[in-house]
């Protein structure tokens, strides 16, 4: 079965300004635009940069960039095309990135062929999403925005704890926060409260639906709004558990769910690229969405058919102007992400020898025969910070 052809005439420009250096869905993005004869380029915040080893990456550009200074962005992504020296597809890599692309797509066209220009930052501000879904009778967690110190003891004692808390604009925390906190106690959740006057409030409180069925739809839609691929995968082990991204996940068939999500996302206006988490929530029978990125999720490559086509490859296809064709899926696979799967196996007995049976039907985030370069640099940072400050 013949791979996808892209077209080696355009160009791929990386941006993310979210600067943590092991951003494994970087990389992927990288591998996959890089074996199919693409340039790649790529504009990252984060030193080091283990994915900068990767054979595939033609330059990464000096410097760092920013989106908390739009016009500053601008110009380096303007510097950033002239080094390139033709017009190249840009692929925002995090929110903060994706929201900036389609918020400045007039500007950034002179320089750039730009995604399909969707709702970035209404999907993206958890709060925003969470009144977009009910309005329009979307499952989601019961959620609720504590106004004041009693408002925040009552919702409390409602929902229950443990809980979830979030921030609405989680691409406005600093380095290292974390936009999801599973809290067990009234004094951590007060903790929290007091923080929300920062820019990624406010806060929001989640009731917790119980976990043992977490899912999540990666899909890519046109400018049209027509679904060109979509796939459905369960996540296995999650960093932080219970509330992080996928460390492990499997490409299931899920109908049920892969018809639900596409409709959910026509109905929220997503165009290009898109990744949905899901719980199903047993007791009402429901799948209840949790998040919505609108940008390629780090675990994008979970999700290669059996020709080779991933959600990189649909977007450059669909960029370029050339056919996207039909997807063959390959039930059953499996991506583990190892650095982070290695921290939950060091406290559960018998996660190394799953970690083998889950390596051998997929493929791993960083280590491959071909392309050695980032597993070894991300091995040696990862080494230096388990020395410097301890595994965390």
């Amino acid at each position: 079965m013949r791979p996808p052809v892209l077209d080696p005439e355009l160009p791929v420009l990386l941006l993310r300004t979210d600067p943590n250096p092991f951003h494994h869905g970087t990389l992927g993005a990288i591998r996959s635009f890089g074996r199919g004869g693409v340039a790649v380029h790529a504009d990252l915040a984060g030193r080091p940069e283990p994915s900068a080893a990767s054979r595939y990456l033609r330059s990464r550009m000096p410097g760092e960039p920013s989106a908390a200074r739009p016009g500053a962005l601008l110009r380096r992504l303007a510097a950033d095309a002239e080094r390139i020296g033709r017009r190249a597809l840009l692929v925002p890599l995090d929110d903060a990135t994706a929201i900036f692309t389609a918020e400045h797509a007039d500007d950034l066209a002179a320089h750039f062929v730009l995604p399909p220009p969707g709702t970035p930052r209404r999907v993206a501000d958890k709060a925003a999403l969470t009144d977009a879904c009910e309005r329009r009778g979307i499952a989601v967690p019961e959620c609720h925005r504590p106004g004041s110190r009693d408002h925040l003891d009552e919702l409390v004692a409602k929902l229950g704890l443990p809980l979830i808390a979030k921030w609405a604009r989680p691409w406005l925390l600093a380095p290292g926060a974390r936009s999801t906190t599973l809290v067990r106690s009234a004094e951590h959740a007060e903790r929290l409260f007091a923080a929300a006057g920062d820019a990624a409030g406010p806060l929001l409180l989640q009731r917790l639906v119980p976990p043992g069925g977490d899912w999540f739809y990666q899909a890519y839609f046109d400018r049209a709004g027509a679904c060109l691929f979509s796939a459905t995968g369960r996540k296995h082990v999650a960093y932080p558990e219970h509330t992080g991204h996928t460390v492990a996940g499997e490409w299931v068939h899920n109908p049920k769910l892969d018809e639900l999500a596409t409709g959910i996302a026509g109905a929220l206006g997503c165009r290009g690229v898109v990744d949905l988490d899901f719980r199903y929530d047993a007791a009402a029978g429901v799948y209840r969405l949790l998040d919505v990125n609108p940008r390629l999720g780090a675990q994008f490559r979970l999700f290669t058919d059996g020709r080779g086509l991933d959600l990189a490859a649909v977007l450059h296809l669909d960029a370029s102007g050339r056919a996207v064709p039909p997807s063959v899926p390959r039930h059953g696979r499996t991506l583990v992400v190892e650095n982070q799967y290695l921290r939950r196996a060091l406290r559960t007995p018998g996660a190394l020898g799953r970690f083998r049976g889950l390596a051998a039907s997929g493929e791993t985030a960083w280590f491959d025969r071909a392309d050695p370069g980032p597993f070894l640099a991300m091995a040696r940072a990862s080494a230096v910070r388990v020395l410097t400050k301890g595994w965390k």
